[in-house]
């Protein structure tokens, strides 16, 4: 199965979630190329992107685990090759 390309959105409405968030990222690291967060203290929600390099099962793991996690938003979109 090729490797394939993507950007992962997190939005993070329930703050404490964040430490979980984080250690789920920490267990996905060896597909993450970059990562940026911003909190957003205005709307009290943090915004996380991450890009990704893996296998679309790797990815997919990565965005399942966190899309069972309530108060918070996961969004995926991969290259087509």
């Amino acid at each position: 199965m090729g490797k394939r390309i993507g950007v992962v959105g997190i939005v993070i409405e329930d703050l404490s979630h964040i430490s979980v968030v984080n250690d789920i990222l920490h267990q996905y690291g060896s597909i993450i190329v970059g990562r940026m967060g911003v909190p957003y203290k205005e709307r009290g929600v943090n915004v996380i992107s991450i890009i990704v390099d893996g296998t679309t099962d790797e990815i997919g793991a990565l965005t399942g685990k966190l899309g069972k996690m309530n108060g918070l938003s996961v969004k995926s979109a991969l290259s087509k090759k």
